[in-house]
């Protein structure tokens, strides 16, 4: 990848970033308070529902930033040989591309995320006095709790939503026979997002609670299967589900924005 592309590539993607986390803050917080242990309304209902935001902004940049910096390098590499460069093995490197893309953002996005889903769940605390209570209480290491079931939620999210929207965009542009507008790149998001949101929320949910645990509780511990069937033995299907409606409208919502506005700074920086 030349210096152009990749500086293209971290601007384009922190920008992004940026523009779903702050634009969609309230859907994730309402996502949130419905996977945590003590339920909606136990974890502050309507109240408080910007609660979080600034750890979202924090983050937000230098996390997108570092996976599209990365998906795309990735998917150069990968290309450049020839192997992986033709359908269907171009979806190989898709995937390939987008889980090494996840697993770099985690490494940003999880410290941001425990402290804004804590504040999240606990209005009444503000994002500083839960980062000195997370830092008293378990030093940096609590900070990336969950950092494990975090990355087996974003891996197979990624599986399902870029090859897809690859797709999508491909069978789009053939058929229109030129390249798509940065809106039809953002649509073929939206869509690709939506069905990924859906196939995952149950690792969501595990991811949530993990992150949410008091510190020493057995859900702490990170033990995704536990947790799962601890929620399933308590509240069911719908508990391994639950939040998927506003998840679904946010990542929907979210590729539209993040994919479209990723394509559109991208070329704009390009051209």
């Amino acid at each position: 990848m030349e210096r152009r592309e990749f500086i293209a590539s971290l601007v384009a993607g922190g920008c992004a970033g940026m523009c779903v986390d702050l634009t969609l803050f309230p859907l994730d917080t309402m996502k949130t308070r419905l996977q945590s242990q003590q339920g909606f309304y136990g974890a502050g209902g309507f109240r408080g529902i910007y609660a979080g935001v600034p750890s979202a902004a924090l983050g937000s940049f230098p996390s997108a930033a570092a996976f599209f910096v990365t998906y795309d390098c990735a998917k150069s590499l990968l290309g450049s040989g020839g192997v992986l460069k033709e359908p269907p093995a171009a979806s190989l490197s898709h995937m390939l591309a987008a889980s090494l893309g996840e697993t770099v953002a985690c490494l940003i996005r999880v410290p941001t995320e425990v402290v804004k889903q804590r504040t999240q769940a606990s209005p009444s605390s503000g994002t500083y006095r839960i980062l000195v209570v997370a830092l008293r209480e378990e030093g940096v290491p609590g900070l990336y709790r969950g950092f494990g079931s975090t990355v087996l939620r974003e891996i197979p999210f990624s599986l399902v939503q870029f090859p897809l929207w690859e797709y999508f965009k491909t069978r789009w542009s053939e058929r229109r026979g030129e390249p798509l507008h940065s809106w039809q790149a953002a649509l073929c998001g939206a869509f690709a997002g939506a069905v990924a949101a859906l196939v995952t929320t149950p690792l969501d949910v595990a991811k949530t609670r993990i992150m949410l645990a008091k510190a020493g509780s057995s859900a702490a511990s990170g033990n995704i299967p536990l947790v799962l069937c601890d929620v399933w033995k308590s509240r069911g299907l719908t508990g391994l589900f639950a939040g998927s409606i506003p998840r679904m409208a946010f990542i929907s919502a979210g590729g539209f924005i993040f994919l479209g506005a990723y394509e559109k700074v991208r070329r704009t920086l390009l051209s």
